[in-house]
């Protein structure tokens, strides 16, 4: 039996990389594509608007109580994520948070939003960006405490409204939790010596750069490396499908990209 996905913030771009590649999916049905009360093509197919031809399934700004949806993914931003939070935790409709940039009063409600339904959300939706966690709390386990510097530089398109980057803050919390430490955010001017204790922290803007992150660990002599570069949006959007798939008919509960990863 297919998964019933409803997209929210389906015409943005992200949205509508979801819609063609949900479509692909023969495990997915769409069954409903929302988006703002305010946006100029509701009631268009979304489809169309995708350019992939109608498939019956028009843009609307609210979820009809009637349909039944087996999950619902947001790709929005952050006030449209506590828009849909409500609905979703009344039907007990598990949701898949892809959004980015929440204040930290924003995260505490998606938090509270696991008490009610099922909540799979990651700081990253790619699968690879998920298993480079997981190497990175490796890594800073092994060398905790032999004299290893870490820094962390992480790129992305010059229209990014955040920084750094809530994946490149992740891959700090990470080695926070493992070493300690405090959080640098880039340097200038007559800083003296390099502090031990520092977690250096770089992001760059540049042109349309899907997004690059380099965990950095160097001792005197050695200097080992994690990177993960992204090359298309589509691994975004195809860990979200994925996540969908996974936390469909799942109980309350927070739920992460680790967890469809069995890791």
């Amino acid at each position: 039996m297919k998964t019933r996905i409803a997209i929210h913030g389906a015409a943005g771009r992200m949205g509508q990389r979801l819609v063609v590649l949900g479509r692909e999916d023969a495990d997915l049905e769409i069954v409903a594509a929302l988006d703002s009360p305010a946006h100029p093509k509701l009631g268009h197919d979304i489809g169309d608007i995708c350019g992939i031809g109608s498939i019956g399934v028009p843009l609307t700004a609210k979820l009809d109580a009637d349909l039944r949806v087996d999950a619902l993914i947001d790709f929005s931003a952050p006030a449209g994520t506590l828009a849909i939070l409500p609905v979703c935790t009344a039907r007990r409709l598990p949701i898949v948070v892809a959004t980015t940039g929440f204040e930290p009063h924003e995260r505490a409600e998606v938090e509270a939003a696991a008490h009610e339904t099922a909540v799979l959300w990651s700081p990253n939706m790619s699968l690879s960006v998920n298993v480079l966690f997981e190497l990175c709390r490796r890594t800073a386990t092994l060398l905790k405490g032999r004299d290893f510097d870490v820094e962390i530089i992480e790129r992305h398109h010059r229209y990014k409204k955040d920084a750094p980057s809530g994946t490149a803050m992740q891959f700090a919390k990470i080695i926070q939790e493992v070493q300690g430490g405090k959080i640098q955010h880039g340097r200038e001017g007559l800083t003296g010596e390099r502090a031990r204790d520092e977690i250096g922290m770089h992001a760059l803007r540049t042109g349309d750069n899907v997004g690059e992150h380099t965990i950095i660990f160097s001792a005197l002599g050695e200097t080992l490396e994690l990177v993960h570069k992204g090359t298309s949006r589509d691994s975004y959007a195809r860990g979200a499908l994925a996540g969908a798939k996974f936390v469909a008919g799942k109980p309350p509960g927070r739920y992460s990209m680790s967890d469809v990863l069995g890791l």
